[in-house]
C-alpha cells in the first residue's frame, strides 16, 4: 500500500496485484478488501488504479494483471514485486505447507511477475526506460535463526534479481532489490512472535539507526528505482 501511495504521488497509473485473504500456512492477518479500497481511494481512484484480487503464485493472475496495463494505460513501464509473507521454525524441521508457502511467495511470485513483465518491458519503443524492481529483506543477505525458509527465499531473489539486470540490461531495462530491515508491518508483528519478543521495537537494536522503518521510507526508495533518476543503477541490492 506505501509503495501504491508513493507511486501514484509520482503521476504513475497502477495495477495493483493482492491476495486479499488469509493463507491457512500463515499466523497472521492478510490485508482485506476494505484495505484495497482505502489504498485504490488514496491513489487517486479508478481512473488512476486497477484493482486485481489474485495470488501471485497463479501465472495466470499476474499474465492478466500485465494485460490490464496494456489495455487500460498503453503498456507496462515498470514492475514491482512487492508481495511477501513470513513464518519460522526450526530449518530442519519446517514442514511442507511452510516452505512451499514462503518459497512460493517471495521467491516464485517475483519469477512470475518477471514472467510476465518483461515481455511487456520489452515491447515499449526505444530508447526504452523500463524498470523491474524486487522487494525483498535484510534477511536475504543474512542467517536468520528461525526463518531459515524465509531467508532462503530472499536470498534467492537476490541472485534472481542480478541474474535478470544481466540479461535485460542491454534492452535498457534496470532490475533492482530493495532489502530493508526490520519495517513497522504485520510481518514484523509476525518476527516478533517467532522470537517470542514483546514489543516491535526489541528488533530496533539490530539497525544502525537504533530504530525501526516506516513503510512509506522503503517505498520512497523503491518509487525512486522506478524513476528516471536511478537510470544508472541495477542489479544492485539497495
Amino acid at each position: 500500500a506505501a509503495v501504491a501511495r508513493a507511486l501514484a504521488a509520482r503521476g504513475w497509473r497502477l495495477v495493483l496485484v493482492d491476495r486479499f485473504a488469509d493463507d491457512p500456512a500463515l499466523g497472521y492477518a492478510l490485508a482485506t478488501p476494505d484495505d484495497l479500497a482505502a489504498t485504490v481511494a488514496a491513489c487517486g481512484g479508478a481512473d488512476v488504479v486497477h484493482a486485481v484480487v489474485g495470488d501471485v503464485r497463479d501465472q495466470t493472475v499476474l499474465d492478466d494483471a500485465v494485460a490490464s496495463a496494456r489495455e487500460r494505460f498503453g503498456g507496462l513501464d515498470a514492475a514491482v514485486a512487492a508481495a511477501g509473507c513470513i513464518a519460522g521454525g526450526q530449518a530442519w524441521a519446517d514442514d511442507e505447507d511452510l516452505w512451499r508457502t514462503m518459497v512460493g511467495v517471495n521467491l516464485e511470485g517475483v519469477w512470475r511477475l518477471a514472467r510476465a513483465a518483461v515481455p511487456a518491458l520489452l515491447e515499449r519503443p526505444e530508447p526504452r526506460h523500463g524498470r523491474f524492481v524486487a522487494v525483498s529483506s535484510a534477511g536475504g543477505t543474512v542467517g536468520l535463526p528461525m526463518l531459515s525458509a524465509y531467508v532462503a527465499a530472499k536470498h534467492g531473489v537476490h541472485g534472481f534479481v542480478r541474474s535478470l539486470a544481466a540479461e535485460v540490461g542491454p534492452a535498457g531495462i534496470t532490475a533492482n532489490a530493495v532489502a530493508p530491515g526490520s519495517t513497522t508491518t504485520a510481518m514484523l508483528d509476525a518476527s516478533a512472535l517467532v522470537y517470542d519478543l514483546p514489543d516491535v521495537d526489541d528488533f530496533a537494536r539490530h539497525h544502525l539507526l537504533e530504530r525501526t522503518l516506516d513503510p512509506d521510507e522503503v517505498a520512497a526508495l523503491v518509487a525512486w528505482l522506478c524513476g528516471p533518476e536511478s537510470a544508472g543503477v541495477t542489479g544492485a541490492v539497495l
